[in-house]
Parts: structure tokens; C-alpha cells; sequence
């Protein structure tokens, strides 16, 4: 039997009161369950699942991840938005809050990089909708080039909904 999706996600983090409040600030996040100084666990806004990203406190003197400086380990986890204005405004927040480490175009996916209070990195994307992918977008997926959000949002508009055909199916069925 095939995975369908990606249920949740579970970090160590230094103080969980700390990293439960950035996910809140900055992506809407909401605490569904939390064991007052030990855990947190959270649900993205729109989301069914009983949680998506639960936050065990390891400690204020845990030192940083060193995956991928040689040692192993997970480099980002990718959450994503709806449409281009959210990521706008996700990446002006990011920017003000100095998390912001990076924004890619790859093509199909215009995405935004940046770490949590702990430097954990995550991604904030927007995946162009399968009804407006050509042979360019397809092509351009194994560049990497800097992203031009506003340039995106004057090709594919501020309001339209990402992932249709891609990531979110066109039509489901039980």
C-alpha cells in the first residue's frame, strides 16, 4: 500500500514555548495538545490532521544540529501555502524577523527557506497548479535560480491557488 501524504512532523527543540510561538506568529499555526514545558503539538490552519508538527523541549544549553556538516540528518521540512500573496507575506515576516536564509524559483515550486529559533531549516513553497505548467516551468525544475515573487505574482496572480493537479488532487474520490 502506497503513503498518500505527509501526516506530521516531530523536532527537538531547545524551549517548545519558544518554537511553538514562532510557528504560531509567523505561519498560523495553533497548539492542539501541550505538556506545559515538555511538548507542544500543533496544527497548520486548514489542516485535518490531529496535528502536524509536534516540538519535544530538549533543553536551553542543547547544542545546534550539525546534519549536513557531517553528521546525518534531516535538512528541511517543506510546508505550503495557498496562494502567492500568503507567501509574500510570509516571506515579509520572515524577512523582519531576520529568519529568512533563502528564496528559490524551481520552477513548478517557488519557494522560501528560513530557520526557526533553534536554526532548524523549513521551506514555505507555492507550487504552480497543473492547469499552468508548460514545457518552460517543467524544464526549469533542475535550476535553481533566485526568486522574483513579485515577478511570480505578476505572471501567475496574487490570489491563485496553488498545487490544483499537483499537490492537491483535482478530483477525489473515497
Amino acid at each position: 500500500m502506497p503513503v498518500h501524504r505527509l501526516n506530521h512532523v516531530v523536532l527537538y527543540v531547545r524551549d517548545c514555548a519558544v518554537t511553538r510561538a514562532f510557528y504560531e506568529e509567523v505561519l498560523g499555526f495553533r497548539e492542539v495538545m501541550g505538556i506545559a514545558g515538555r511538548a507542544s503539538f500543533l496544527q497548520a490552519p486548514g489542516s485535518t490532521n490531529d496535528h502536524d508538527l509536534g516540538l519535544f523541549s530538549v533543553g536551553v544549553d542543547a547544542g545546534d544540529t550539525t546534519a549536513g556538516a557531517g553528521t546525518v540528518g534531516m535538512y528541511h521540512i517543506a510546508w505550503e501555502v495557498n496562494t502567492l500573496r500568503e507567501l509574500a507575506a510570509i516571506r515579509d515576516d520572515l524577512t523582519a524577523r531576520g529568519n529568512l536564509v533563502g528564496a528559490t524559483n524551481h520552477g513548478t515550486t517557488k519557494a522560501l527557506y528560513a530557520r526557526d529559533p533553534d536554526g532548524l531549516e523549513f521551506e514555505v513553497s507555492w507550487i504552480v497548479p497543473a492547469s499552468l505548467l508548460n514545457t518552460e516551468i517543467l524544464n526549469a525544475r533542475t535550476e535553481t535560480r533566485p526568486l522574483d515573487l513579485e515577478a511570480e505574482i505578476s505572471r501567475f496572480g496574487a490570489e491563485t491557488l496553488g498545487g490544483l493537479g499537483v499537490s492537491i488532487p483535482l478530483n477525489v474520490s473515497a
